[in-house]
């Protein structure tokens, strides 16, 4: 059971390490690292090739998340240990050895991963962060608040340790990956949904 479940983990990172943003990007003739802010996800793709392709990144990405986590089921994981499949697909699109271990931020992964470990917690999260997201224009804040909506949650309903710990990584992660974002949201400079440059 140990092998199978570090074959489980091993299988999740390099689904999770999979560039979509960097493939559909290069499909259109840009490499996705050199425009914008270099970062390989959803909303750097929005800005450089406008939200068709953003929205197939993000459903991508989200879905190798969730992917992720059924993998564990599939191969009958307890609940934590699928959850931790989840948190290897995170790293992988982070950290992808495709892209000489960079990636995005894991905003739509990290997503996928909640809500297939607790819909109700992945749900909550996504209310928040996009009702952020409509009245601020901000997706930084966004993502963040509705990380931090995930643990408020994950702990206010009682759910096992091992689940508020997942998400509480992923969204400590998250906040980490978005560092030059806050500083960015504090000097009154970071970029509104939509705006180019």
């Amino acid at each position: 059971m140990i092998l199978l479940a570090a074959l489980a983990v091993l299988a999740a990172y390099l689904i999770g390490s999979i560039p979509a943003a960097a493939w559909v990007a290069r499909g259109r003739g840009v490499d996705i690292r050199k425009v914008g802010s270099g970062n390989s996800g959803a909303t750097n793709v929005l800005r450089a090739l406008g939200s068709g392709p953003a929205l197939v990144v993000a459903l991508f990405d989200m879905l190798k998340g969730a992917l992720a986590v059924w993998l564990g089921r599939l191969l009958g994981l307890d609940p934590a240990l699928c959850a931790l499949c989840g948190v290897a697909a995170v790293l992988g699109h982070n950290f992808s050895p495709f892209l000489g271990w960079r990636g995005g931020k894991g905003v739509a992964t990290s997503f996928g991963t909640i809500v297939a470990v607790d819909p109700v917690v992945g749900g909550g999260a996504f209310v928040v962060g996009a009702a952020c997201i409509w009245l601020t224009r901000f997706v930084s804040a966004g993502s963040i608040l509705g990380a931090l909506t995930a643990v408020t949650l994950a702990a206010t309903l009682a759910r096992p340790g091992w689940l508020i710990l997942t998400v509480a990584f992923l969204a400590a992660l998250l906040i980490w990956q978005h560092r030059d974002n806050i500083t960015r949201l504090q000097a009154g400079n970071e970029r509104r949904l939509g705006q180019k440059g």
